[in-house]
């Protein structure tokens, strides 16, 4: 496993992070067992953070979690994100009031059965809520030893400048994957400013694993739904690049996966990119990315293809 510094938190974090939505049940069938062996096998593997949220599965994801890190809790960072919840399975409130984190907040507390959560993000912006007082209400969360950083996701430069005059923001989690890279501008700069940088989506949802070579047909209510990268004209671009994938793949005997966070990870401005797994074999995949790096010659062939077929 390879290790950045972390912004200014002190941490050594692993360059490839858990990223457990699709351990909450919104991605298929994965069970309780296999979820904690996922787990189990990343960190096995030197990976040391995991990231979840309250939206997730209306919260159900939070609780397989602390399920999963039962007895290794010292050997993982945790990152939650709060202002967002998922109500009835299909309704997403955002709310950043003062009151509504600090339900959130104690909320994440109990389901993840922990006594404080290492890094919490602010989900969504809250258009409805002064940031002032949003912020502040972080401020004391952190005072009373709830939250030890405060961080947001999905935040504007402008929004993260406003946050900035009431508190700290510390890192940023935003995403960014080679079919979508409409973020990289803000990650540089947020890199450059000393903050911790986070991608999700760093596979693409499973697309750029190829996983998917004809355009699947998801049930209503899954959590890639979410995503366009299963929408025209956006998936045959990314299966025309994934033919550059595959000749890198073969002459490396990799797994795209790993050429997948090789490219995002190998960035400057990139920290930690979150991936899902739903089986010990793809986490150990995963995992198995960071024993070598993309080459000077493979990250231009990568970028020759991203530019043809998808600027």
């Amino acid at each position: 496993m390879r290790y950045k510094k972390f912004g200014n938190y002190g941490w050594d974090i692993s360059c490839l992070s858990i990223g457990s939505w699709t351990l909450g049940g919104g991605w298929g069938n994965v069970g309780l067992k296999d979820s904690i062996d996922v787990v189990h096998a990343m960190v096995d593997g030197g990976v040391n953070h995991l990231d979840t949220a309250l939206a997730y599965d209306s919260g159900n994801c939070e609780k397989v979690v602390a399920q999963c890190i039962k007895g290794i809790r010292d050997k993982l960072y945790i990152t939650t994100k709060g202002g967002t919840m998922n109500l009835f399975g299909n309704i997403f409130v955002k709310c950043s009031s003062r009151d509504f984190l600090n339900e959130c907040v104690n909320q994440s507390l109990k389901n993840l059965e922990i006594d404080y959560i290492d890094n919490y993000m602010l989900h969504w912006p809250d258009a409805n809520t002064p940031l002032q007082e949003t912020m502040e209400a972080l401020k004391d969360l952190k005072r009373e030893g709830k939250i030890r950083h405060i961080s947001v996701s999905n935040f504007s430069k402008e929004q993260i400048i406003e946050a900035e005059k009431y508190c700290p923001v510390e890192s940023v989690q935003l995403s960014y994957n080679m079919a979508d890279r409409s973020n990289e501008e803000l990650l540089r700069w947020a890199h450059d400013r000393g903050m911790g940088t986070m991608s999700y989506s760093s596979l693409g949802s499973g697309v750029l694993t190829g996983q998917y070579r004809t355009l699947p047909n998801f049930p209503k209510g899954d959590a890639r739904n979410f995503f366009p990268y299963f929408s025209e004209p956006l998936f045959s671009k990314i299966m025309k690049l994934l033919e550059t994938l595959d000749v890198v793949a073969e002459k490396r005997t990799a797994a795209l996966a790993q050429i997948v966070v090789n490219w995002s990870t190998q960035t400057s401005f990139i920290d930690t990119a979150l991936c899902g797994a739903r089986s010990v074999q793809e986490a150990k995949e995963n995992c198995g990315g960071f024993e070598w790096a993309l080459s000077d010659e493979e990250m231009k062939q990568i970028n020759d293809a991203i530019a043809t077929y998808l600027d």
